[in-house]
C-alpha cells in the first residue's frame, strides 16, 4: 500500500527506458506500480533491489517516486517560503521539483512571495498532499516547559474570544489568552513569551508581560514615553474606561493604574481632573 507525503522502501519490479517501476511486494498489478524516473534513478539499481523513495504526485496527478527528501513530510510541522501566489493560493518550495499548494482556505493570515509560513502537510479530500496552516492537531504537549520558563514561538492562527495560537519550538501547542494581548499581534509573528501556565494536558497558556513587579516599571516608562509624545498631558486619568486605556496606552486598567501609581511616588506625574500631565 502506498502511502503520500511519506518514506517508504519499495521493491524494483521492472525496469523501463524512462525509469524503474517499484512496488510493495511483487506489484504484478500495474496500478501496484509507482514510477521513479530514470534521472532519480540509482546507479547500478536492478530487479529486486529495495529503495527508500518518497511518494507524491505529479503535474498530472499520478503517483511518483522520488529519492529526495523534501523538507517536510505529511504530519510534520515547519517553516517554508513562499515562492508564488496565484488566485487558487500559494506554491511553497518544499524542497522538491513540483511546489506544494496552500489552498486559501488552509491559510490563517495574509501571505506574500518571500513570506516564510508555518504548515503542516496534510493529504485533501482529492487525495493530493497540500500544505495548511492549521497546524494546531500536529503539534505536541509533552514539551517539558515549566511555569515560568520563557519560550519562543511564532502565531499561527488569532481567534479573538480565545486569544492568539502559538507553535513554540514549531513543535508545541501553546495559547495567549486574548486578556494577555495587548498592542498588535498577527498571524507569523515570532513572540518571546513566559509560561503562565502548563494545563492538565499539557498545553501551554503564554504571557508577553512579565511578572506584576517587574512589569511595572517597564509600564512606567511606557507611560512616560506616551506622556512627551502627547506634549505632556494624557486626556484621561486612571478613572477611564478600560478600552480606552487599552487603545490608547496597551494596558490593563489594573496595570495602568499600577504604572500611574508609582510615577506619582516618584513625582513624576500629576493627576488633575481630567487628564495626568509630566512634572
Amino acid at each position: 500500500m502506498f502511502e503520500l507525503g511519506k518514506k517508504q522502501t519499495l521493491t524494483v519490479v521492472k525496469q523501463v527506458d524512462f525509469g524503474i517501476y517499484l512496488a510493495d511486494g511483487e506489484g504484478e498489478d500495474a496500478d501496484d506500480r509507482v514510477l521513479l524516473p530514470k534521472k532519480q534513478v540509482p546507479e547500478g539499481c536492478s530487479v529486486g533491489d529495495s529503495l527508500e523513495v518518497f511518494l507524491y504526485k505529479d503535474s498530472k496527478d499520478r503517483i511518483i517516486a522520488t529519492t529526495n527528501t523534501p523538507k517536510l513530510m505529511a504530519g510534520e510541522v515547519g517553516m517554508l517560503r513562499v515562492s508564488q501566489c496565484t488566485g487558487i493560493g500559494a506554491f511553497l518550495d518544499w524542497g522538491l521539483e513540483k511546489d506544494i499548494l496552500l489552498p486559501y482556505k488552509e491559510q490563517t493570515g495574509s501571505v506574500k512571495e518571500g513570506d516564510e509560513v508555518l504548515v503542516t502537510i496534510y493529504v485533501d479530500k482529492s487525495s493530493r498532499l497540500a500544505a495548511t496552516m492549521k497546524v494546531y492537531p500536529n503539534l505536541s504537549t509533552d514539551s517539558g516547559y515549566r511555569k515560568d520558563d520563557m519560550v519562543t514561538g511564532i502565531v499561527y492562527q488569532i481567534y479573538e474570544p480565545a486569544g492568539a495560537y502559538v507553535a513554540v519550538d514549531n513543535r508545541y501547542s501553546a495559547l495567549i489568552p486574548a486578556r494577555e494581548i495587548y498592542g498588535s499581534i498577527k498571524v507569523g509573528d515570532v513572540v518571546n513569551a513566559r509560561v503562565a501556565e502548563v494545563k492538565a494536558d499539557g498545553k501551554l497558556d503564554l504571557s508577553v508581560r512579565e511578572k506584576a513587579y517587574l512589569q511595572m516599571e517597564k509600564d512606567a516608562d511606557k507611560l512616560i514615553c506616551r506622556l512627551n509624545e502627547l506634549g505632556g498631558r494624557l486626556p484621561f486619568t486612571d478613572k477611564a474606561s478600560p478600552e480606552l486605556i487599552k487603545k490608547e496606552i496597551g494596558m490593563s486598567k489594573n496595570e495602568f493604574k499600577r504604572a500611574v501609581g508609582k510615577l506619582l511616588k516618584n513625582g513624576k506625574v500629576e493627576i488633575k481632573t481630567d487628564c495626568i500631565v509630566l512634572k
